[in-house]
């Protein structure tokens, strides 16, 4: 049964992910990874918000499985962050690479910290 929680969670993130990226990058005529940066900001405050609400018991660990594993698991992507920084950098776009990475994780800390607050205030 849990395996079946984080198939149907990662099949929605999936196509979220790749569907969320393709809109967010074609509104900005910039080679920085907009829409990367999008959906891994948002998995980590998904994430916060359900670390926090598992923290005041509100989430068990289906939801865990299923939104947690299964959705941002599908929806985030460390590997295109870390590819899309390289191609950054080998292009010669040194200072959007280090913008990435610094906004990156910066923002997504601050999501997740955001999420847990939130789902704690609740």
């Amino acid at each position: 049964m849990n395996w079946l929680l984080v198939v149907v969670g990662a099949a929605v993130g999936a196509p979220l992910r790749y569907l969320t990226d393709r809109t967010v990058q074609s509104r900005h005529d910039s080679v920085f990874p907009w829409g990367t940066f999008v959906v891994n900001v948002t998995g980590c405050l998904i994430l916060g918000l359900l670390t926090g609400a598992a923290a005041a018991g509100v989430a068990g660990p289906h939801l865990q499985l299923l939104l947690g594993t299964g959705l941002c698991g599908a929806l985030t992507t460390y590997s295109t962050f870390s590819y899309e920084t390289l191609r950054l950098t080998e292009t010669g776009a040194g200072s959007y690479a280090l913008a990435n990475v610094v906004a990156s994780v910066a923002a997504g800390l601050g999501a997740a910290f955001a999420g847990a607050w939130i789902a704690g205030s609740l």
